[in-house]
């Protein structure tokens, strides 16, 4: 008879370290998931500067009436797209590129180096993690951040190009995927952007 009493407690003992170990495994699960899949996804929306007026005597120049017009088409288009934070640089052609946004928006267009790519990147890993954010920039600067947050390396943006953009989705296990677009007029206006023909 006493050899039938301890079978029932190894059957429980089993059961209670299978029980245990499922239970582990469950918890490994469930980090797991959270950790590979709950982090936060950052989304970046690049332009260049919209057209500008050509004036070889002021490096600070103003929107042209092509750039202005595609100015109010990003308002448009991404004035109810949630987004968080607005980069400009110190020049007035990219603050004037994100005005109409900025307005719309009520969001606060925060003013970055032109040459400082580092700074920028650290505002947003430190402030904006899981947000959505807009970035004007310049033809040299647009691809220097994409390839700086881990998208591809990107050729600089041809002087008469003002119409890409640039999606950026940003993982957050740094890993990123770019997507490329192109809005508004694709043609330059002569004088707004481009030289007049010889």
């Amino acid at each position: 008879m006493p050899s039938e009493t301890p079978e029932p407690r190894s059957r429980l003992k089993a059961a209670l370290v299978f029980s245990m170990l499922f239970a582990v495994l469950g918890a490994v699960l469930v980090f797991g998931y959270f950790v590979t899949f709950r982090r936060p996804v950052t989304t970046i929306i690049l332009v260049r500067h919209a057209e500008k007026i050509i004036d070889p005597n002021n490096p600070d120049v103003d929107l042209s009436a092509a750039g202005q017009a595609r100015a109010q088409e990003i308002a448009r288009m991404f004035g109810d797209a949630g987004i968080n934070a607005i980069y400009a640089t110190q020049y007035k052609r990219t603050q004037e590129t994100v005005k109409p946004l900025a307005d719309q928006t009520g969001v606060p267009v925060t003013i970055v180096n032109s040459k400082s790519t580092a700074d920028l990147l650290a505002q947003i890993r430190a402030q904006h993690s899981g947000q959505t954010i807009f970035i004007a920039g310049h033809n040299n600067s647009v691809p220097e951040i994409i390839a700086a947050l881990g998208g591809p390396q990107l050729p600089i943006i041809p002087e008469t190009e003002y119409d890409n953009l640039f999606i950026l989705t940003v993982q957050g296990d740094g890993s990123a995927k770019l997507l490329k677009l192109r809005y508004g007029s694709g043609q330059p206006v002569m004088g707004q952007g481009m030289r007049s023909p010889p």
